[in-house]
């Protein structure tokens, strides 16, 4: 593995300073990438999503890793895409692929699991936002959270999800959680 991926601090340094700001609480820590990765692709299927992607943090660190997975991150801001693109390519990792767009615009049967850091939490926590660009609000949180219920709900069984820093409330009780570490904020789910 290249320079990048011995710690955090390294591999933030891909990114542009602002990002780099961000990434305590907005980008998914390297040991907490290589743990859900480890989940997710350990079930049949190849195609993981994250949802929320940011910068592309998950899904590099995941790929670079995974090198038989491929790794779909959807985000919403196209500067976040941007960065990413750039990270991907200094990177050269292949495996990945970004897109801009909101994840409710996707087709949910291209991908077998999904990777979820509570990237909704935006429209009530306004903590260090990554920008002012995109509405917020209570009511886009409730619509999301609804929309992430459901397509987890449509996903057929087997599907696995990682979700970090999220409520158990987000995942239907279709799925089992896995691994009960208390306190723990990476929970790994499997539907039955």
């Amino acid at each position: 593995m290249i320079d990048n991926f011995s710690n955090d601090a390294a591999f933030d340094s891909l990114y542009s300073l602002r990002a780099q700001q961000l990434s305590s609480i907005h980008w998914t820590p390297i040991d907490v990438a290589i743990k859900a990765a480890t989940h997710l692709t350990a079930g049949e299927g190849k195609n993981i999503l994250d949802i929320g992607s940011g910068v592309g943090k998950f899904c590099i660190v995941a790929a670079q890793i995974f090198p038989t997975h491929i790794f779909h991150g959807v985000e919403q801001r196209k500067a976040l895409v941007d960065e990413a693109i750039i990270a991907q390519n200094a990177t050269r990792t292949t495996n990945v692929n970004f897109i801009h767009a909101n994840f409710n615009e996707l087709d949910m049967d291209n991908y077998d699991h999904i990777y979820f850091y509570n990237s909704f939490s935006e429209n009530l926590f306004h903590y260090k936002p990554i920008d002012n660009l995109i509405d917020c609000s209570q009511d886009i949180y409730n619509e999301y959270l609804t929309q992430f219920y459901n397509l987890l709900e449509e996903k057929p069984s087997g599907t696995r999800v990682a979700t970090f820093h999220c409520n158990n409330e987000y995942v239907p009780p279709s799925y089992k959680r896995v691994q009960h570490i208390t306190g723990e904020v990476l929970k790994l789910w499997i539907k039955k």
